[in-house]
């Protein structure tokens, strides 16, 4: 991971104050390794600790499928033009069925209406949300339709936590290696 000097990073045990530890043990535990934006959280510990929290529960236990939750970071990675989210979420999105076309779309910010169904209303539906900071009645009914009331919540709250994350990764200037994906 390359970086600036702006922050410290912690990505071992020790550099992180021993009253702070438990939570960079918890964030180790459910991602593998502490990196990217956890690295810089867990310089406020207790902050680190919760959204680790909140976000264990987005990443991994979210009722919304593996490819629509991918696409819907992705989507959000490209609003904040945050090349750390997207070069660690490009490689997952692909694994869970993402086509490069989508990706694609996405990437270069062609219209949506080059997808079709789930794609399509995702990439809009994030597209209002961070363009217009409002979505659309006709949009949101196309959300709600397809995934109920708590699946729309559940879009929105995922593209809400990772714009948070999109944001710490910015303004610490968290960047990707030289050998990942790229955000053109």
């Amino acid at each position: 991971m390359a970086g600036s000097d702006r922050i410290q990073y912690h990505t071992t045990r020790e550099t992180v104050p021993e009253g702070g530890r438990e939570y960079f043990d918890s964030i180790e535990e459910s991602r593998g390794r502490v990196r990217g934006p956890f690295s810089v959280l867990l310089n406020s510990p207790e902050l680190a600790g919760r959204i680790g929290h909140v976000g264990a529960y987005v990443r991994f236990e979210s009722e919304l499928p593996d490819d629509e939750r991918e696409l819907a970071i992705l989507t959000t990675a490209r609003a904040f033009d945050c090349a750390f989210e997207w070069a660690a979420h490009v490689p997952i999105a692909r694994d869970a069925g993402l086509s490069e076309s989508t990706i694609d779309v996405v990437a270069e910010s062609k219209p949506a209406d080059e997808l079709e169904g789930n794609e399509r209303i995702i990439v809009e539906y994030g597209r209002e949300l961070f363009g217009d900071r409002r979505v659309s009645d006709e949009t949101y009914e196309a959300a709600f339709e397809r995934f109920g009331e708590s699946g729309v919540t559940e879009l929105t709250a995922t593209m809400g936590y990772y714009s948070m994350i999109a944001c710490v990764l910015n303004a610490f200037e968290v960047f990707p290696g030289t050998d990942q994906p790229r955000l053109p």
